[in-house]
């Protein structure tokens, strides 16, 4: 996978945590409850999609985007010793840490954390909310000063590897129900704000203004791409608005069924040249060029049909 950010060609990894109980929801798998058609676990890893590697910090299930599990020791300890299971499994200076209840955290909110990050001195960044609180879980970390503050918490499991050894499964000692405050209290942090990008889900009460709120007027259709190109396994990014310029000259010049077959027909040919945004672009530019063809036609007619 290719990174992103200010640094270009400078990798980063994610670590998901995607274990806890969710006893607010009554105890439901909250990263499986979907939003816009999509797992909330599904949305956050394509929000991460840049990472060389993500660990996702859960019991393995079916995702969207390829992941490495892991598993903190003992199971359901806690967000500090899931933390430092995905972290065993990490080899970038940087780390995206992200919590799986993030919907609408989007791939800019992660370059945007990364560039702060890797433009400042600091450890971490992370985002804060509407009312100004950390949130920890939302953040890129110098992995080296996680790794730092994990071995200040407790010491190694004489069974269990140290950081930056390989991974062996066994967790650390001490970490167990340890606050994550605990953690990033140690770090120099600079901070980022983003309302939306740091609204997590909860209650079922969350769980339903994420619902509303992509169905607005303004949101709906980058909702539904988003969804349909996790669904058909598709990473590729071309001009909606052009896409949508075409549908309508072809309604408009030619007939309303015209619009769906068109493009239709521009994703297969596309594909047939290689695939890729440019060759969109191309079938696109052609496509238009003929509707706009008919449509002079029609209206050079339209006389005549008097």
């Amino acid at each position: 996978m290719t990174s992103y950010g200010t640094a270009g060609a400078e990798e980063f990894d994610a670590v998901v945590l995607a274990g806890g109980a969710a006893r607010r929801l009554g105890g439901v798998d909250k990263p499986g409850v979907r939003v816009g058609g999509r797992a909330l676990l599904d949305r956050v890893l394509t929000a991460c999609s840049g990472a060389a590697t993500t660990v996702v910090v859960a019991e393995p299930r079916p995702t969207a985007h390829a992941v490495v599990w892991a598993r903190e020791e003992p199971p359901g300890g806690g967000p500090v010793a899931a933390l430092d299971a995905g972290l065993r499994r990490t080899t970038a200076a940087h780390v995206v840490v992200l919590s799986a209840d993030l919907p609408f955290l989007e791939q800019a909110t992660v370059r945007r954390l990364l560039d702060a990050l890797r433009a400042s001195d600091a450890e971490g960044a992370l985002l804060t909310d509407p009312e100004g609180h950390d949130q920890p879980l939302v953040a890129a970390y110098r992995a080296a000063a996680l790794r730092r503050e994990l071995d200040r918490l407790t010491t190694a499991d004489p069974g269990g590897s140290r950081p930056g050894e390989p991974a062996t499964g066994i967790g650390r000692r001490g970490l167990a129900g340890l606050p994550l405050r605990r953690l990033v209290a140690g770090l120099d942090l600079t901070r980022v704000r983003d309302a939306l990008a740091s609204f997590d889900c909860d209650t079922w009460g969350d769980i339903a203004a994420a619902r509303s709120r992509i169905r607005e007027h303004g949101h709906v259709l980058d909702e539904w791409i988003s969804s349909a190109k996790d669904e058909l396994g598709i990473d590729l990014d071309v001009d909606t608005a052009a896409l949508l310029d075409l549908a309508r000259d072809a309604a408009h010049g030619v007939a309303r069924p015209a619009a769906p077959l068109t493009t239709f027909l521009i994703g297969y040919a596309a594909a047939q040249a290689g695939g890729g945004p440019e060759a969109v672009a191309e079938a696109v530019r052609k496509a238009a060029a003929l509707a706009r063809r008919w449509a002079d036609e029609a209206a050079e007619a339209a006389p005549d049909a008097g």
